[in-house]
């Protein structure tokens, strides 16, 4: 249910806004006891990192950390083919992740020059639970409103998210993750989609699992809605591979995807590149302007299907 109730992130990352779960977390158990699975919306991060983030026109971000706890930054964009915006963001965060403070929030917000707000805020209740709520507008329409509850045991994990409750419309989306660690390298789960609104009632169950060997990631989700299995591999220290396969019986379209990224330390580059069923070759590359605490973005996509070229240069400094 990721794809359904992901709210658009930044730039970069995937899914959620929050710090993306390690290999080795603090509720990870290096005694010989399985691993916690990790959250369910990042069963195929690892694949989707390798992707290049599509960027178009003319972009620049500045980042300032106000203290450990504070840190705004500031993005202007100019386009050719949307308006040109501005947005502000701004993070409060733990100044250590693993900190046994469990009390201290982390609170994301963001809003644009449309007026447009995107709000989320995290609660560590405890060592093992967490809560978060999201909300978003369009301009002054609120369009989602969205409240997680997750549980992180020894080995398994389980959420429920409801979004967009409505008492008058007697409309609601929930949803219930569930993740088991049942051997060092494969964990099983999935997820039930209950949505409901006056016009239609349905729910959607969806089946998950992982194997992961020692230098890659094998991911597979299927069910009514349809499948989405994806492979990463890690070559070497400077070369990471991924590969996505998405179809979709709403849609009765399927797509396959093959992504790199390769890392080149000596020169302070990351290169990332694409080509999918679509026809769409694209790739960005990410170099450190040392001494100077900025970073040269440039990338290209080409749909050779739609005859479409679409550039981008961006700047992030800080």
């Amino acid at each position: 249910m990721g794809s359904v109730l992901a709210l658009p992130s930044r730039p970069g990352r995937q899914n959620s806004p929050f710090p993306h779960d390690r290999p080795f977390s603090r509720w990870d158990r290096r005694d010989g006891r399985l691993p916690n699975p990790g959250s369910f919306d990042g069963l195929h991060r690892n694949c989707k990192d390798v992707f290049p983030q599509q960027i178009e026109g003319v972009k620049m971000v500045i980042n300032k950390t106000l203290s450990s706890f504070f840190k705004v930054s500031h993005t202007f964009h100019l386009s050719a083919v949307a308006p040109s915006s501005y947005r502000f963001h701004v993070e409060h965060l733990q100044s250590d992740p693993d900190s046994k403070e469990t009390s201290s929030p982390m609170l994301i917000g963001e809003m644009d020059s449309s007026g447009s707000l995107n709000a989320h805020s995290l609660f560590h209740l405890s060592e093992r639970i967490r809560a978060k709520a999201v909300f978003q507008t369009q301009q002054s329409q609120f369009v989602t409103w969205q409240f997680e509850a997750e549980y992180r045991g020894r080995d398994f994990t389980a959420a429920f998210t409801m979004a967009n409750p409505d008492i008058f419309r007697e409309s609601v989306i929930m949803v219930a993750h569930f993740l088991q660690s049942v051997s060092p390298q494969l964990v099983l789960g999935g997820e039930l989609v209950y949505h409901r609104g006056r016009a239609e009632e349905g729910g959607i169950l969806t089946l998950a699992g992982q194997y992961s060997g020692p230098n890659w990631v094998a991911t597979l989700n299927a069910g009514k809605g349809g499948a989405h299995a994806s492979y990463y591999h890690r070559a070497n220290k400077q070369i990471q591979v991924g590969v996505e396969f998405e179809a979709s019986t709403r849609t009765q379209e399927t797509t396959f995807s093959f992504g790199y990224q390769m890392e080149l330390p000596e020169a302070n580059m990351v290169f990332k590149g694409m080509l999918d069923s679509r026809c769409i070759i694209g790739g960005v590359l990410e170099k450190r302007l040392c001494p100077l605490p900025a970073t040269l973005i440039m990338g290209a996509f080409v749909n050779h299907k739609g005859d479409k070229v679409q550039v981008g240069l961006g700047v992030n400094v800080g």
